[in-house]
């Protein structure tokens, strides 16, 4: 299935973000899971009736993050996104799991009937605030071949957010590009430097340019910038459609209802 036809359309798809409460066993952990999954479930069904056209779920609140993903993780996940999937039957559904969880991700989609995952530490390495993190496409296209779940699409962070790429300071964000399209990603997700934070408007041309995969925003998109990134594939929306703009706090359903009016008459 091809981005087309996952979305419905080729350009500037707008994806809204559910930052999952801290789940059992993290430090911040302090509800059931029957209080996260029904949250969860509240803001999925905000985006479906505003019109939003695909949703991804994160465990953003498990902070601090750790490379050491428990199975609780992946069982809780699990439970949250087929809970949402059963409220937007209908709707695209992607997920990630912090900290570069992504074969975990992989698995859940496919329990849960998710589409696509978000996936970071995809080609080259970088140091990100969990420490390094190296390239993980040889091993993840295979474990989706192995569980039968090619279908579901991967989307991948280059040169992502939060993190030093010193390391590869000598290779440029298209070279980047051109090295995850040539390892088989689904699509490429541009940032800024942190979560909030716009990514620059420049990259997304550039990298464009130089891959024939989809190119997607990843922060920093609001109803006032929106402008600059209508020739992005897609771009997930997470702390502009919350309460004060900050992405801990709850859905606010007026800013997903006025962007997503807006988007609609620029689209036309």
């Amino acid at each position: 299935m091809k981005f087309l036809d996952l979305f419905g359309r080729i350009k500037s798809v707008v994806i809204g973000m559910i930052h999952v409460k801290a789940l059992p066993g993290t430090p911040l952990g302090c509800m059931k899971m029957s209080q996260i999954t029904e949250e969860a479930c509240r803001e999925a069904a905000i985006y479906r009736d505003a019109g939003i056209d695909g949703v991804i779920i994160e465990n953003m609140h498990d902070i601090p993050y750790s490379f050491s993903v428990g199975p609780e993780v992946s069982a809780c996940m699990t439970a949250v996104c087929a809970a949402v999937r059963s409220i937007c039957p209908g709707l695209p559904l992607g997920v990630q799991i912090l900290s570069a969880a992504n074969q975990q991700a992989l698995a859940v989609a496919l329990a849960s009937g998710l589409d696509f995952i978000r996936a970071e530490g995809f080609v080259f390495s970088h140091v990100a605030d969990e420490g390094l993190l190296n390239a993980c496409a040889g091993d993840l296209l295979r474990y989706r071949k192995q569980i039968g779940a090619e279908h579901v699409h991967i989307f991948t962070d280059i040169k992502k957010k939060h993190s030093s790429h010193a390391l590869t300071s000598d290779v440029s964000i298209e070279e980047t590009a051109r090295a995850a399209e040539f390892f088989l990603s689904d699509g490429l997700i541009i940032t800024g430097a942190a979560t909030g934070v716009q990514a620059d408007p420049r990259e997304l041309r550039e990298v464009s340019q130089s891959v024939r995969i989809p190119v997607l925003i990843g922060s920093g998109v609001t109803y006032d910038n929106i402008e600059r990134y209508l020739d992005a594939n897609g771009m997930i929306v997470g702390s502009h459609f919350k309460q004060g703009g900050h992405w801990a706090n709850a859905v606010d359903p007026e800013q997903v209802k006025r962007l997503m009016g807006k988007i609609r008459e620029l689209r036309k």
